[in-house]
């Protein structure tokens, strides 16, 4: 027997959990755009990946956007929640805290390697009723694996500071608004100069980066979903196509349509 799909938002009694004989459990959730798992956490580490769709990740007043065949890592005992930016399948796999693939507690975008997709598609496909060494030498593959996957975070960091917060979740809405922080500090009650050290201080990077990843964190499903570049970029107020796909290729080393690929 596969492993169980379900398609709503519920967490059911969790009877499938990671031990130290069977470190890794796997499951799938295929859930509609806008779908929410509220916030929550876990005794076990999760590894999730999309199969095909986009999901935006919050955790560690941060938000993480995961595209199709990237994963995120998620710490056990880290409070999160998910919202599928489109029609998404994901694969939570369970991970025994004991044997995270990295420390600390921090969240990570992992990009998958090809030879973790077969490894986990072989998982999938097991006798879950089998366990078998078979069984055992996968998980132990996958495990390796995972701490070798290179880390790609679109991070958008989020305030605490009420008058940063207004900011921010102004150009979370409108992404392509134009505003310098001299304009936005007109709006919000603050000087420039205050905007600029609570950047600094709370989101550790200036408005210009943190209004980049932001930009980003909204082309993502954008793109995924085959919206043409020219119209990503006009929305979210670059002068061309070209001015986009630079500072894409600048900031992750390969063209959108690669990253996405």
């Amino acid at each position: 027997m596969a492993i169980s799909i379900v398609d709503h938002t519920r967490f059911d009694c969790e009877s499938d959990v990671p031990s130290a004989s069977r470190p890794l459990t796997l499951a799938g959730r295929h859930l509609q755009a806008a779908a929410v798992l509220e916030p929550h956490s876990h005794a076990w580490g999760q590894f999730t990946y999309a199969v095909h769709g986009v999901m935006r990740v919050e955790a560690h007043h941060s938000s993480w956007i995961v595209p199709p065949q990237r994963a995120v890592w998620i710490p056990a005992g880290v409070v999160h929640n998910v919202t599928t930016l489109e029609n998404t399948h994901l694969r939570p796999m369970r991970v025994y805290a004991g044997r995270a693939p990295f420390p600390g507690t921090g969240c990570k975008v992992l990009e998958l390697s090809s030879l973790l997709r077969e490894l986990l598609a072989a998982l999938e496909h097991h006798d879950l009723q089998a366990q078998s060494r078979r069984e055992h030498l996968l998980m132990e593959m996958i495990l390796d694996e995972i701490a070798r996957c290179a880390e790609h975070a679109l991070r958008v960091p989020l305030p605490g500071d009420k008058r940063l917060k207004a900011l921010c979740d102004a150009l979370i809405a409108d992404p392509g608004a134009d505003l310098t922080l001299a304009d936005w500090a007109t709006q919000v009650g603050a000087s420039e100069r205050t905007l600029s050290r609570l950047f600094e201080r709370e989101l550790g990077m200036g408005f210009g980066h943190w209004r980049q990843q932001a930009r980003l964190a909204h082309a993502a499903p954008l793109i995924a979903r085959g919206v043409p570049l020219s119209q990503v970029a006009a929305e979210l107020g670059y002068a061309s196509q070209s001015a986009f796909s630079a500072m894409f290729r600048k900031t992750f080393g390969c063209s959108p349509s690669s990253f996405f690929k």
